[in-house]
């Protein structure tokens, strides 16, 4: 026997207290701060869409990816990187194949993971976060106990989780670090992702899943607290690496789009030419990262943290709120140098010992950096 799980709903009506604009959010779901790109891709693509997919696939891969249509609108990129990782990702969502986003910290798992579940489905929410104390009813179903005391296992008692939710509507449902959760939780996924089916023994009922129904899993497995995935359960996805970014060029691209957007977002005054410290930025990391200089010629201690992509986002975003609340509106040394040191120094100990001799060694003898040097000698002190 199956049962339906009815569709739920936390939009608060306009007026209620509580309600907020779309322009009040402070991070607008995927769906929503990309809403007309999304039409416009729906308005002129022609191509075969999967049962209940709001795009075709093509359409998918260049709302992510970015492009100009033929109308003229403009889609911004999404994710820059190698076209075809985006293109196996996209095809696996169309097959009856999981996706798994594996990567190391801060290479757009979560971002593209997002971006995927909106042009897919109109709905990014159906959202598990990983921790190591997700219980199975997260990913399966729970239950309402005031009903489940009163009347007993129901129908009106039970909880749907996400997942069961995405099963039901043949929506694209996502789990967020899935090797933060316990091994035995994670295998509650095998049922669902190898027969499509999640039993409810208590109702002696099940839910099957419906055409359009598929599940993004990302996972890092060289972070602190991870649970390696049983090879019953990796056999499920289809898994797909998100490297760092090849060059320092593109690296610096993500980072001024990524900075550049949540500079809008937060209403912060345009800094005139941000790129040369954006560009230092990447390239200390990127060095601290590799353990060696840009030019090959000097080895170099890695700190004990990852350095990615998003902490470098962070550090610059930093400096401009700092720039222009504090500075003359133009970002300088001294508006990223707090930022990079937060970074890098992690462990007290080891970490700043690898900073200060970075320092010594390159950043004082590198032409047209003095400026920074002097900066972050200040922040070290």
């Amino acid at each position: 026997m199956s049962v339906s799980v009815e569709p739920t709903s936390v939009d608060t009506p306009a007026g209620e207290k509580g309600a907020s604009r779309p322009s009040e959010v402070l991070r607008p779901h995927a769906e929503h701060a990309f809403a007309a790109e999304l039409a416009a891709l729906a308005a002129q693509d022609d191509r075969p869409r999967p049962e209940r997919w709001l795009l075709s696939p093509w359409a998918v891969a260049t709302y992510l990816l970015g492009g100009t249509l033929p109308d003229g609108t403009v889609i911004t990129p999404k994710y820059v990187g190698p076209r075809r990782i985006v293109e196996v990702a996209v095809t696996t969502l169309a097959t009856d194949r999981a996706l798994l986003l594996l990567g190391v910290p801060g290479t757009a798992k979560t971002w593209v993971s997002e971006h995927l579940a909106a042009a897919v489905s109109g709905d990014s929410t159906l959202l598990v976060q990983g921790t190591a104390g997700t219980p199975e009813e997260a990913i399966r179903y729970g239950w309402n106990y005031a009903q489940l005391l009163a009347h007993g296992p129901s129908r009106d008692a039970l909880v749907p989780s996400p997942v069961m939710r995405a099963m039901a509507e043949g929506m694209t449902a996502r789990v967020e670090e899935l090797t933060r959760v316990p091994a035995d939780v994670q295998d509650s996924l095998i049922t669902i992702l190898s027969e499509k089916t999640l039993p409810i023994p208590e109702l002696g009922q099940e839910v099957q899943a419906v055409r359009g129904f598929n599940l993004i899993a990302t996972a890092n497995d060289r972070d602190r607290g991870v649970n390696e995935l049983s090879s019953a359960l990796r056999r499920r996805f289809n898994t797909v690496v998100l490297p760092l970014p090849e060059s320092a060029d593109a690296e610096v691209d993500i980072v001024s789009r990524r900075v550049d957007q949540i500079g809008r977002s937060l209403d912060l005054p345009a800094v005139p030419d941000g790129a040369a410290e954006i560009r230092r930025v990447v390239t200390v990391f990127r060095e601290l990262r590799d353990g060696i200089t840009s030019d090959g010629r000097t080895k170099l201690k890695s700190p004990s943290g990852t350095l990615s992509t998003a902490e470098a986002i962070s550090v610059v975003t930093n400096g401009l709120a700092l720039a222009a609340h504090f500075g003359d509106g133009v970002l300088r040394a001294g508006d990223v140098a707090a930022g990079i040191l937060g970074a890098v120094v992690r462990d007290p100990a080891a970490d700043r010992v690898i900073w200060q001799e970075y320092l010594e060694a390159v950043v004082r003898e590198r032409d047209g950096w003095k400026d920074f040097y002097r900066a972050c000698r200040e922040v070290s002190a």
